[in-house]
């Protein structure tokens, strides 16, 4: 599993989710002005899950039916990072085999499975 990280996410996220031994592409790398679609038709193309701050792509994925490997929002209040770390790491622990093809909200208190199977 891979995955691309938004630009606006955290480069302690990327690194944690490195060290965890995943693939991570950061946008802020490749191409820091990507538009979210483009952003999108990237992971899509690559297999890669992406993993967001932007509730935006909720938008794409659901109103525009919009083809993904699989979509991971953080809505952690404050955006404290080390809540964020703490999170992505339990996630990927426990339902790391569960992300492909699902949209996955992930709060303070708990995470949120959306099949995406039957969109596109």
């Amino acid at each position: 599993m891979k995955f691309v990280a938004d630009v606006n996410l955290e480069f302690a996220v990327v690194e944690e989710i490195r060290s965890m031994g995943y693939e991570v592409v950061w946008i802020a790398d490749l191409n820091p002005g990507m538009k979210d679609s483009e952003l999108l038709a990237f992971a899509e193309e690559g297999k890669y899950i992406l993993i967001t701050n932007d509730k935006d792509f909720g938008e794409l994925v659901f109103r525009q039916k919009k083809l993904t490997a699989g979509v991971v929002l953080l809505r952690i209040k404050g955006q404290d990072v080390r809540v964020k770390l703490d999170r992505v790491r339990k996630l990927l622990e426990d339902f790391g085999d569960k992300l492909e093809r699902r949209f996955v909200v992930v709060s303070d208190n708990k995470v949120r499975f959306t099949d995406l199977g039957g969109l596109g």
